[in-house]
């Protein structure tokens, strides 16, 4: 597993941010955040790894909440531009060809997180935000075939 950036927060955010999400599923007011450039759009960086960025926001979705990439490298950002709603993007135990062990434990509102890892077998792969999965923030990762 290859981190590329972390938080020292972690333990006492999730008891924060656990506190927090207990409240009712009102939509925020006010009109939907804006999407960050370059979201959801499958590049290849300089290091031919294929990048992809997701946004969260003061809602329960992810942005996209879906994409594909090919057999290989992938670096995937999460970036949160909620203004209140702490995220995270874990792969789902169990549900996708192969296991994908790296995470995005906590995105705080206005920060982003970045992850690596590679994939190797065709077919989709979910992830979701494990404190609002209930909700239905999920998405699915394909890998071509």
């Amino acid at each position: 597993m290859k981190r590329l950036s972390t938080r020292a927060a972690g333990a006492a955010a999730a008891v924060v941010l656990l506190t927090g999400c207990g409240g009712g599923a009102e939509e925020p007011s006010g009109a939907a955040a804006s999407t960050a450039p370059g979201v959801g759009e499958v590049t290849t960086g300089p290091d031919g790894v294929q990048e992809i960025t997701v946004q969260t926001q003061d809602d329960y979705v992810f942005v996209p909440d879906s994409f594909t990439v090919d057999p290989g490298t992938v670096r995937l950002t999460v970036v949160n531009v909620a203004e209140e709603m702490t995220h995270n993007l874990e792969f789902t135990q169990g549900a996708g060809p192969e296991e994908i062990a790296e995470g995005i434990s906590l995105v705080a509102p206005g920060e982003e997180e970045t992850i690596e890892f590679t994939v190797t077998e065709p077919g989709d792969h979910p992830f979701e935000c494990s404190f609002h999965v209930q909700l239905g923030q999920v998405g699915t990762m394909t890998v071509r075939g």
